[in-house]
Order: structure tokens, then sequence, then C-alpha cells
């Protein structure tokens, strides 16, 4: 690995900077604060990746069955989960989203669009946001290093 000019240090820091201001600012977009960080992360996971066991939902968000538990007791409450055995282990429950669940992930991402669509339109001129689009697959090039 190359040594790496003090310029593009200090733009990667301030990269990393704004990607993580931008993704705190989508966060508190989220659903008018019904959902906790935790309940987001959760039902984020279950859309994108599909059923999973309490236990492989614990692993993946780093933290204890028994705070996974109180996590999915509330999402249950709000009937966002659906549970079913696990056809190779019936001791076993896999846990998806249901239909509410779907509808509100889908809701909230499309909040989120809303808002950064808008926040695109109020900010940048026209020529800045062909920039911004522009540097969107360079940008995606990198993520996927």
């Amino acid at each position: 690995m190359g040594e790496v000019p003090t310029h593009v240090a200090e733009n990667a820091g301030w990269i990393r900077g704004v990607v993580g201001q931008l993704h705190r600012r989508l966060r508190q977009v989220d659903n008018a604060g019904i959902l906790t960080p935790s309940q987001s992360a959760v039902l984020n996971r279950l859309y994108r990746r599909g059923p999973a066991t309490q236990g492989e939902l614990a692993a993946a968000e780093h933290v204890r069955q028994q705070s996974m538990a109180a996590t999915l007791g509330v999402l249950d409450e709000l009937g966002y989960l659906a549970r079913t055995p696990d056809p190779g282990d019936r001791r076993r429950v896999v846990i998806s989203l249901s239909d509410a669940g779907t509808d509100t992930v889908r809701g909230v991402f499309q909040h989120r669009e809303e808002w950064l669509a808008q926040a695109l339109v109020d900010e940048l001129s026209p020529a800045e946001l062909e920039t911004v689009v522009r540097a969107l697959p360079l940008l995606q090039r990198v993520a996927q290093h």
C-alpha cells in the first residue's frame, strides 16, 4: 500500500465527517420519533436481509439476547413482526416482518428520501446538484473497496 498524500488524508476525514453527519440527520427524520435506533436497525435488517432468529439478530446487532428480546417485544406489540417455527428446528422461532412492519420500513425510507430530495433542491444550485450526482458512482466505488 502506497503513501497517502496529506491533502487526500485531510479530505478523507472531511468525507467521513460529512457522511456521518448526513447519516445522523437521516436517522433524525426516522418515523416521527416512534422507533428507537435499535428498533429501526432490527426492522431494517429484517427488511434487507430477510427472516432471522432472535439469536441471529442479537449477534448481527452486537447486543445480548435479553436486549434483543426486549427490542423484539416492543416491535411485536406494535404489530411489526411475524413469528413462525423454524422448519429445520421446531424449537427455534424465525422472525420476519409483518405487512405492517414492511409498510413501516418502506414509509421511513420514503420519508427519508423525500427529506433528502427537498434538502438537495433547497441547498444546491442545479449545477451543484449535477456535480453531486456525477460523484455518486465514484463514492459507491470507494464504498465497495
